[in-house]
């Protein structure tokens, strides 16, 4: 296992050298351009996200609820800003995948949120 890892590991940066090298034979400058530009999306990702993750707990808070989407929200986005700033096209696809994939809110979301029920008074006029 621990082989298998370390394989995964070495293998992929290889990869990502290959493919720009192949990449960039004839477009050398526009590979390079997107690099550049990539890892300053990476960069403005993550500081993007550490404040949203910010926002959304102080709301969270100010409404009396717990919520774990915001740390997976924020978690996803920084994932995705990192592999940005890794210099490749695989990252780069791994990452526009990562953003562009819908959050669906947990049964957790929901049990600390009240679970879909709405509290409130009712009166019957009559």
């Amino acid at each position: 296992m621990r082989f298998l890892i370390l394989a995964i590991l070495l293998a992929f940066p290889l990869m990502e050298a290959t493919l720009l090298y192949q990449v960039g034979q004839g477009h050398g400058m526009w590979v390079a351009a997107w690099l550049v530009l990539a890892a300053i999306m990476g960069v403005v990702l993550i500081k993007e996200a550490r404040f949203a993750l910010m926002a959304q707990l102080a709301a969270a808070l100010a409404q009396g609820r717990f919520s774990l989407s915001p740390f997976i929200d924020s978690g996803r986005t920084v994932l995705a800003g990192l592999l940005l700033i890794f210099p490749g096209i695989i990252s780069d696809v791994i990452a526009l995948v990562l953003l562009l994939i819908p959050v669906r809110r947990s049964e957790m979301d929901a049990a600390y949120s009240g679970g879909g029920a709405i509290e409130g008074e009712f009166r019957r006029d009559s």
